[in-house]
């Protein structure tokens, strides 16, 4: 929506009008309010232009701004309101806001869900301003959506009249031609849009999608690689977690050429841990992920190797991964709560709940947080604690499925029959509405269906036969309704097929009814050996190999600051550095960056990006990134380490994050003065 404001605005501001054109406001508040739009201040502008309509009610301009703004707000109701007013108030001789206006009036039509109003607003914009390109462009996806690929086409072919060196008519119709599987008349358009803009992303990605329809791997690949490599484009992103086993290998040997010759940048070998963990190949995506870590240290690879570590059952390497990000980013939310559950699923089911509830202190309107402490309390027997947090997530979502499911478990356990069923009817309601389902087979069966919950477990394996924990769910489902042989069966096909969670099965009073038989035991015995067999020594993640250890770091403190001084030697050369904590990277000054060049500490292969590392003096460049290929801190060796470079040229040495977050544990001992670091990490 923002991009949609700033290009109304720049448009309209940009257009040249004639001179029987209406003469725009230029009123006091009128104009504070187009500054403050032009800012982005949209809280600011709002405010003056009502400041406007208060003193002149009939200023369609005001109005046409307010409406926009009140559709980013969302406030769908008064959008409409202004709209109108807008449209009624603005002179008929301003085609190019006539036009503006019917263009917001769509868009909030559009978000009310009302596309026959939002066709007829595209149309009025059109007939008062028939260059106005947005509306084509807008009806046009409209069209599409629609699959009415002619009548897109003939707006896109508008576009293209309008602006024939312009990429978004080609675009759509090759984007229909895609649509429409008609793979080289797709190429075609794609293949103009590159001669056009060759660093247009959008081009490169959907002609990849249409290389894979000809089942062309080489091109699709290429294309896919080059759209990465200019912007990272979302829909190669996209694209390429979706190929099948001839295309994937092409593109992992293509991202590895591209991580080899590109031997800083830590994209390539992010790319390829995504495809393989889009794939379940989770230690061949971590392997690469801990790849891209030693080129940038940055905490969205620890994310993927803690999930990747999740999604494979390495609960205490997914642990430490986690702890290792907490050391980059206290407040990290998505490690927060994926410790929560990791505590959980290691059987400490009292730490998980601890850690939900600070996690729920700083972010009480966290609906999904409360649903999952519920589910905790509630395997842990806390089942006032359940109802409360359930109740708590339902308020902050009401189609929060899980929450009522999970509620009305516990309301039937206390005898509150009549509140069960309703929350068991709203889960049958909620999944038929949204066509997701995973608890309506649990809501029949309570409400004494058998046959159906039956017929709807059945549906979500076939839907999903390769997902270990329908089995597991399916097992669940039986022993509810003391069919406690199928219930055997279908747990044993969820472990057979390498469901691991033995502390969620522990804790499952779906499962209670099995726990005294000796087929349970001996389930649980057998595929819990086994899967210690199977499973990878825990490691600490991203480890060089060695032996841990504990090394004790001297350092002095400074008599003006009382900062911890401390020596490190990078790529062979001793330097004092700050230990600080709260600094990102570490940090080097000008002076000590130019040395390091003009005596062969650094070169510009270690540059990162396209900057000049030093001018014709010798002298570094401000805002430099660096890539220090060996840091040496009290034996500890990294590699690969990104730092960045000051303009001040006595600006301290500061030891930061990109360093301190590859450690291990850090205690600082003032009496001996000495750094303690626990566990070497790379």
């Amino acid at each position: 929506m923002r991009l949609f404001l700033l290009t109304l605005l720049c448009h309209i501001m940009a257009s040249v009008f004639p001179q029987d054109q209406p003469q725009r406001p230029t009123s006091y508040n009128y104009q504070r309010g187009m500054e403050a739009l032009e800012k982005e201040n949209t809280t600011e502008a709002l405010e003056y232009f009502n400041k406007e309509i208060k003193d002149n009610p009939k200023n369609g301009y005001a109005f046409t701004w307010i409406a926009l703004i009140r559709h980013s707000q969302e406030e769908y109701g008064r959008a409409l309101t202004a709209a109108n007013l807008a449209l009624q108030n603005l002179p008929k001789k301003d085609v190019e806001f006539l036009a503006t206006a019917h263009n917001v009036r769509a868009e909030v039509h559009l978000s009310l869900q009302d596309t026959i109003h939002a066709m007829n607003d595209y149309a009025l914009s059109i007939k008062a301003n028939p260059t106005d390109d947005n509306a084509y462009e807008e009806r046009a996806q409209i069209y599409y959506e629609q699959a009415k690929y002619d009548l897109a086409d003939a707006d896109y072919n508008q576009l293209i009249k309008l602006d024939q060196g312009g990429v978004m008519g080609y675009m759509g119709i090759g984007r229909n031609r895609n649509a429409q599987q008609l793979w080289d008349e797709a190429i075609r358009q794609f293949d103009h849009v590159t001669k056009l803009h060759p660093t247009y992303s959008y081009a490169f990605a959907f002609r990849a999608e249409s290389h894979l329809g000809k089942k062309d791997w080489d091109k699709a690949t290429d294309d896919i690689t080059t759209a990465l490599k200019i912007d990272g484009n979302s829909k190669a992103f996209y694209l390429m977690q979706q190929l099948d086993d001839a295309p994937f290998t092409q593109l992992k040997a293509k991202l590895q050429i591209q991580a080899a010759k590109e031997t800083n940048e830590a994209k390539w070998p992010y790319y390829n841990g995504t495809i393989h963990e889009s794939r379940k190949c989770y230690q061949q995506a971590i392997n690469f992920y801990e790849e891209a870590v030693r080129r940038d240290n940055s905490l969205t690879f620890l994310e993927r190797i803690a999930e990747c570590y999740w999604e494979d059952y390495q609960y205490e390497n997914c642990m430490q991964t986690i702890e290792n990000g907490l050391n980059m980013d206290p407040e990290n939310l998505s490690l927060l709560t994926k410790k929560a559950n990791t505590l959980y699923e290691m059987g400490q089911s009292k730490e998980a709940i601890a850690q939900w509830d600070s996690i729920l202190a700083k972010y009480p309107d966290h609906a999904f947080g409360y649903y999952r402490r519920g589910w905790f309390k509630e395997n842990s027997r806390d089942i006032d604690g359940a109802i409360n947090d359930m109740s708590l997530s339902i308020t902050l979502n009401p189609k929060q499925v899980y929450a009522y499911i999970s509620r009305a478990d516990m309301y039937k356990l206390q005898g509150n029959d009549e509140l069960a069923k309703e929350d068991y009817e709203k889960v049958i309601a909620l999944e038929n509405e949204s066509k997701n389902y995973d608890n309506i087979q649990f809501a029949y069966k309570e409400l004494g269906n058998d046959h159906k919950a039956i017929e709807m477990m059945d549906s979500i394996i076939a839907r999903e036969p390769a997902d270990m924990g329908n089995y597991h769910n399916a097992a669940c489902l039986y022993a509810r309704m003391g069919r406690k042989t199928d219930a055997l069966q279908y747990l044993e096909k969820a472990l057979s097929m390498g469901f691991k969670r033995f502390a969620h099965i522990s804790n499952d009073d779906d499962l209670d009814v099995l726990r005294d038989m000796q087929e349970f035991k001996t389930l649980i015995q057998k595929y819990g050996d086994r899967a210690k067999e199977q499973s990878p020594h825990t490691k600490t993640p991203n480890r060089q190999p060695g032996m841990d250890k504990t090394v004790e770091v001297p350092f002095t403190k400074g008599s003006d600051n009382g900062l911890c001084n401390v020596k490190c030697t990078i790529n062979g050369l001793p330097l004092y550095f700050i230990f600080d904590t709260g600094a990102s990277d570490v940090s080097l000054s000008q002076i000590e960056a130019t040395f390091m060049m003009k005596n062969d500490y650094l070169s510009k292969n270690d540059v990162i990006g396209n900057t000049y590392f030093y001018d014709a003096t010798g002298n570094v460049n401000v805002g430099t990134v660096i890539n220090l290929k060996k840091v040496d801190f009290a034996g500890l060796e990294l590699s690969n380490v990104k730092a960045s470079v000051v303009q001040n040229q006595k600006a301290p040495l500061l030891l930061g994050q990109s360093v301190l977050g590859r450690l291990g544990k850090i205690e600082i001992d003032n009496s001996k003065h000495v750094l303690r670091i626990t566990d070497k990490l790379y």
